[in-house]
């Protein structure tokens, strides 16, 4: 059971790194990631032995970060995408790791904006224009952010604090 249990726990890892990949190569994060967390939550919670009083306690908090991610999408700070995945990640950390999620994904947005307009600024550009084409496009000033990236970071960072982390055998 426990060989299971990390199995059904390496799906969050993966999935939000494959989102940032393809959020910082493409400036999309395809349905299907956030889809599939969120159809891999409930499985794993069960297999991890999560109440059902806990598992809707993570369901609220992933509610409470679909309807932040809504928010910041409108004011036009996020793509739609990047909300999506940030509440299908809300759902998987669950509170108290929901906090430490916020902060580090704040920290880590506020980092990657730092590191983009240095690599949009006139002294670098020009060096990383002969790269691959997603790069050309990093590089491109007045380019979107792929958030992404820092959704992804914040939510690896959270993700040993989580309920389901805590549930797993021989973690503690």
């Amino acid at each position: 059971m426990p060989l299971l249990q990390a199995a059904l726990l390496s799906i969050f890892p993966a999935l939000v790194i494959v989102g940032a990949l393809r959020d910082a190569t493409s400036y999309t994060i395809p349905n299907w990631i956030s889809a599939a967390l969120i159809l891999a939550f409930f499985p794993t919670a069960f297999a991890l032995g999560l109440t059902p009083q806990a598992i809707g306690a993570q369901a609220g908090v992933g509610a409470i970060a679909l309807v932040m991610g809504m928010v910041m999408f409108a004011l036009g700070w996020i793509g739609g995408g990047d909300a999506k995945l940030f509440a299908a990640a809300g759902l998987w950390l669950g509170w108290p790791a929901f906090a430490t999620y916020l902060l580090v994904t704040g920290v880590a947005g506020g980092a990657l904006a730092m590191g983009l307009l240095a690599l949009r600024s006139m002294w670098v550009r020009p060096y990383v224009l002969s790269g691959p084409a997603w790069v050309g496009r990093l590089a491109t000033p007045g380019e979107n952010v792929p958030y992404g990236v820092a959704i992804a970071v914040g939510a690896l960072a959270a993700f040993p604090a989580s309920a389901l982390m805590a549930a797993f055998p021989g973690v503690s």
